[in-house]
C-alpha cells in the first residue's frame, strides 16, 4: 500500500497467476516479451486477454478471508495518499526538515526508488543470473536485486519451491531482510504456519534439473557450516 501498488488482494491475484503461468501471454508481466515490458511496460498497455481469464479463475478465498485484507481493499484510496505521500511527507518535519523536501525525498524519491527495485524482481531476477535449481525456467538467482529488495532476488529458488516462506535457500546467509521480519512476526505470533523445503529435496531437485552453479554460491559449505553449528548446539 505505502508503495501505491493496488490493494493486496489485487497483487496476489497478478502474482499467483504469475507463478501459475509463468512465462505465457497469461503472465501479467511476461518475461518473454522483453526486459522492459517486465519491468514497467506491462503497466502502461493493456492487459493481454489471457491474463484477464486466467486470472479470474484464482483462488483468493483465502485472502478474502482475511478482514485486515478486505478493511484495506475497502479503504484503499484513503490509506494509500496517507501511507504513501501525506505522512513520509510530513514525519522529517518533526525534526525540523522542510515539508518540501520531505515531501520530494521521502514520498516522492522513495517512491520511484521502491517501485524500480521491486519491478527489477519481475525483470532482471527473469533475465541476468544463475539457475542452479532448475536451468528450465528463466527466473535467476541474481544478488544485486536480492540487496536492494531485502531478500526477493533469489528467484530461481523461489519460482522452483513456491511455497517456501524464505523465498530463498538459506535465508540468514542470503540478504533476506524479509525472511528476518517474518521471523520477527513469528516470535510474536503475529506470523504462523511457515512453510519451507527440506535439505534433501532441494539437494534432489539441484540435481535434476539445476544448472550446476550451486556450487559457486557457496551453499554447501554454508550447508556445513550450519550443520556443524547445529550439532554443536
Amino acid at each position: 500500500m505505502q508503495s501505491l501498488k493496488d490493494p493486496v488482494l489485487h497483487w496476489a491475484r497478478d502474482h499467483r497467476t504469475h507463478h501459475k503461468y509463468s512465462e505465457t501471454d497469461a503472465d501479467p508481466h511476461n518475461a518473454t516479451r522483453g526486459f522492459f515490458f517486465s519491468h514497467v511496460g506491462w503497466l502502461l498497455v493493456r492487459k493481454h486477454p489471457e491474463v484477464k481469464a486466467k486470472g479470474h479463475a484464482i483462488d483468493l478465498s483465502d485472502l478474502w478471508a482475511d478482514p485486515v485484507l478486505r478493511f484495506q481493499k475497502k479503504y484503499y484510496l484513503l490509506l494509500t495518499p496517507l501511507a504513501c505521500f501525506i505522512i513520509p511527507s510530513y514525519v522529517p518535519t518533526l525534526w525540523g526538515e522542510s515539508l518540501w523536501n520531505g515531501f520530494f525525498v521521502c514520498a516522492i524519491f522513495r517512491y520511484v526508488y521502491v517501485l524500480n527495485v521491486t519491478w527489477l524482481v519481475n525483470s532482471a531476477a527473469h533475465i541476468w543470473g544463475s539457475k542452479p535449481y532448475d536451468k528450465n525456467i528463466k527466473p535467476v538467482e541474481n544478488k544485486p536485486v536480492a540487496l536492494v529488495v531485502l531478500g526477493e532476488g533469489f528467484h530461481n529458488y523461489h519460482h522452483t519451491f513456491p511455497w517456501d516462506y524464505k523465498t530463498a535457500e538459506l535465508g540468514e546467509y542470503s540478504l533476506n531482510f524479509s525472511k528476518l521480519f517474518i521471523d520477527i512476526m513469528a516470535k510474536i505470533g503475529w506470523a504462523y504456519d511457515l512453510k519451507t523445503v527440506s535439505t534433501d529435496v532441494i539437494k534432489n531437485r539441484i540435481k535434476r534439473s539445476g544448472d550446476g552453479s550451486h556450487k559457486e554460491w557457496g551453499y554447501e559449505e554454508i550447508h556445513e557450516l550450519s550443520q556443524e553449528k547445529n550439532n554443536q548446539d
